[in-house]
């Protein structure tokens, strides 16, 4: 309970820093940003000369090589030298090919080729990512490319207190890595202002750019100057992205790795075909019998079914936690870094860490649920196989998931091998996917063959439909037509076909001639005359009367009616006056 004294002493004296064990691992800027700077050791290597990262500051070539990269990655190759030229660029590449390293070199190079005096709250390069983990991974990146530079920079994200943020900034960052949540909060209570940004970077454009996080990228670049560099990033960019990322970019350099391979080759792809009930169960069975399952992701499409199968895996035994927007962001932190740590074999979570999570030696991922956005399986299986390394990833594919795993396929325009577990393995779930199955039913003779429409080119060698020979018998045949020739020669019958013709009169050709009408006098061609004959009688013997002019309107047995005259209008000098009308009469009812 506070007392008066306690509430004085706050006002007086300045807030008590954060302890150490309550920082966040994610905040790298106070981690990693020690007062005084480290200097280099050792020597740039000789490769360097040759390639890319001979063009970049001598200072962050070292952070480079400590790293242990000597060559740079395609997407690298072809990224860097436009952005040392400061081009906008938009570049599209597989999920763990060096991405974060092709951006965020050519940043740290030109913001010490141009040094400025920093500024409390007016950073010179933002560097946006869509989810909190990704965020961090890009700090940790800045900490690590840049610990010789000197640069002050700032993670910003929310699930966590604002107030280290806040002093960071303070400290005068020159780089900030946000997400666009935080970002905008932190810019209404006028802690940052983004006038004098110079770089923008949106990693993972695809999903910055969805209908979720498109009002926040706006109200951010409507505060951004005009003159800046922008740069894109992802791996999958779909085309209305492209037509709303080239109104946001100027005269872009679009660089895309391996377009019609969305997938890493050293990725091993597998599916297993399962009936829903028994998926956890057989994803315990495969921790059980393949003990190669080191370090695995298996990613869940609802949050309610990572903690299910978190609880199933600690059950059998099996080290395992899960992340999802559910949990507070130390939970996630934590459970991240127990995974990274070896701690935790298995780590269950959404899409949210589908996007960038970059964990070394992940042996498997799997996919518990396919995605229903196509676009996620990509960054999914990404999480393995990362910078040159191999790995596998397999997915549990039940009935209900035929059309997912369809969508999928023809995304990475391949078919994806089956794997078979004896215990687990569904015949109905592969029939639904329309995979041939040994034991399968064959076709049946009602449903005719396959049509095999062929390549392009044999398609067009076929001759127009208006060329072809009829392919039937029928009326549009030349002896069939009407009018024509008595003698005309009809192909020879099939055994079998029709009945037999012989002795039947041969066919008259005029007989469907076009004959004229017939009118009163029997010939000519005039409209016949139409002479109406007696009326039936009616019951009383008499005849029935017909509808004449006069006669419009009478019913049956009545009377002609003679029409009643209008009647007059009163005239105007009329000594009677005329009633009036009581304000009261739409109420009552006159009697």
């Amino acid at each position: 309970m506070h007392n008066e004294r306690s509430f004085e002493r706050r006002d007086r004296r300045p807030r008590p820093p954060f302890r150490r064990q309550n920082r966040h691992p994610g905040l790298a800027e106070r981690d990693f940003s020690p007062r005084e700077m480290p200097k280099p050791k050792g020597e740039i290597p000789e490769a360097f000369a040759s390639n890319v990262f001979g063009q970049i500051n001598p200072l962050i070539q070292h952070a480079v090589s400590e790293e242990g990269y000597a060559t740079p990655t395609p997407i690298q190759e072809q990224s860097i030298p436009p952005l040392l030229e400061g081009k906008d660029l938009l570049g599209c590449a597989q999920t763990g090919t060096g991405k974060t390293a092709a951006f965020l070199l050519p940043i740290l190079h030109r913001l010490l080729a141009q040094p400025t005096p920093t500024v409390p709250g007016k950073p010179r390069a933002l560097i946006l990512a869509p989810t909190r983990e990704l965020a961090a991974q890009i700090a940790e990146s800045v900490a690590t490319y840049g610990r010789y530079t000197g640069l002050p920079f700032a993670v910003v994200f929310g699930g966590v207190s604002q107030y280290p943020q806040v002093q960071a900034l303070r400290r005068g960052a020159v780089l900030v890595v946000a997400t666009p949540g935080r970002l905008l909060d932190l810019m209404e209570q006028r802690h940052l202002t983004l006038d004098s940004i110079e770089e923008l970077v949106l990693d993972e454009a695809d999903r910055m750019l969805d209908m979720g996080f498109l009002p926040d990228i706006k109200k951010i670049l409507a505060k951004l100057p005009t003159k800046r560099h922008s740069q894109f990033f992802s791996a999958t960019l779909s085309s209305d992205v492209l037509k709303l990322a080239h109104q946001m970019v100027a005269n872009p350099v679009q660089v895309t790795i391996e377009p019609d391979k969305p997938t890493v080759d050293k990725i091993h792809q597998r599916i297993m075909f399962v009936d829903k009930p028994n998926k956890v169960a057989l994803l315990s069975h495969l921790f059980t019998i393949r003990p190669e399952m080191t370090r695995v992701i298996v990613f869940s499409r609802t949050r309610h079914g990572a903690d299910k199968i978190v609880r199933k895996l600690v059950d059998d035994g099996i080290p395992a936690d899960a992340i999802h927007s559910d949990k507070t962001q130390r939970a996630r932190t934590d459970a991240l870094n127990a995974f990274k740590a070896g701690r935790v074999r298995a780590l269950v979570a959404t899409d949210i860490a589908s996007r960038g999570i970059d964990v070394d030696d992940v042996s498997h991922v799997v996919n518990f649920d396919l995605p229903e956005e196509t676009e996620s399986y990509v960054h999914r299986i990404g999480r393995t196989a990362r910078a040159g390394a191999s790995g596998s990833a397999i997915s549990l594919v039940s009935a209900e998931e035929r059309g997912l795993l369809r969508a999928v396929e023809r995304m990475i325009k391949k078919s994806i091998e089956v794997d078979r577990v004896d215990e687990f393995y569904s015949e109905r779930a592969e029939k639904a996917a329309g995979r041939g199955v040994p034991d399968s039913l064959p076709r049946p003779d009602w449903a005719g063959k396959k049509r095999t429409f062929g390549n392009r080119d044999e398609r067009r060698a076929r001759p127009a439909r208006n060329d072809r020979p009829p392919s039937h018998q029928g009326r549009r045949q030349d002896d069939f037509r009407r009018g024509g020739d008595e003698g005309a020669a009809r192909p020879p019958r099939r055994e079998g076909e029709g009945a037999p013709t012989e002795g039947l009169p041969a066919r008259d050709p005029k007989r469907h001639e076009k004959r004229p009408p017939v009118t009163a006098e029997g010939a000519g061609g005039e409209k016949p005359v139409h002479k109406p004959g007696p009326r039936p009688a009616t019951r009383e013997g008499a005849e029935r009367p017909r509808r004449d002019e006069d006669r419009k309107g009478v019913h049956r047995g009545q009377e002609k009616r003679t029409p009643v005259a209008p009647k007059e209008k009163k005239n105007e000098e009329s000594s009677e006056e005329p009633k009036k009308k009581s304000p009261f009469s739409k109420f009552f009812r006159n009697k």
